[in-house]
């Protein structure tokens, strides 16, 4: 099945999940379901009632669109989840002084994990308060960075 890229289709929707307070994170296409997954982020948190109106409002937009070159698919809407990995700077803005959690591929200043505050995200080195004082990994070194869940 042909499909347009998701770059395309996240540029598209960006002014329309602004225009009900959303911000559009990804467009994640699976070609096995045939769906396609918009991820969406706002100030106060995502709750049923934003994922419903962005639903509504990308639906239209979509339409006139057509990512699928008239073929069917399914449309879903969804929160990023605290558990989301960081992809990119706009993440790390979107959490500067929060606990996160670092994961490494090999083990960087003597440990393969790091979580603390994160306080900077510069030129592509995640800058953390952590206990053992700053800290500044590359993020290519990374194996994932997410907010940190305490339970």
């Amino acid at each position: 099945m042909k499909i347009m890229p998701m770059k395309e289709v996240e540029a598209f929707l960006a002014p329309v999940a602004a225009s009900v307070g959303a911000e559009l994170l990804e467009a994640v296409w699976n070609n096995r379901d045939r769906s396609l997954t918009l991820v969406i982020d706002a100030p106060g948190g995502v709750d049923l009632d934003l994922c419903e109106a962005f639903h509504h409002a990308a639906d239209a937009a979509l339409d006139e669109l057509d990512p699928t070159y008239g073929e069917a698919y399914t449309l879903n809407c969804s929160s990023p989840g605290l558990d989301r990995p960081f992809k990119d700077a706009r993440d790390f803005a979107r959490h500067i002084g929060e606990k996160i959690e670092v994961h490494l591929y090999a083990p960087y200043e003597g440990a393969k994990y790091y979580e603390g505050t994160l306080t900077a995200f510069e030129d592509g080195i995640v800058v953390l308060a952590a206990q053992q004082g700053e800290k500044r990994i590359p993020f290519d070194k990374t194996s994932k960075v997410c907010l940190l869940i305490e339970v």
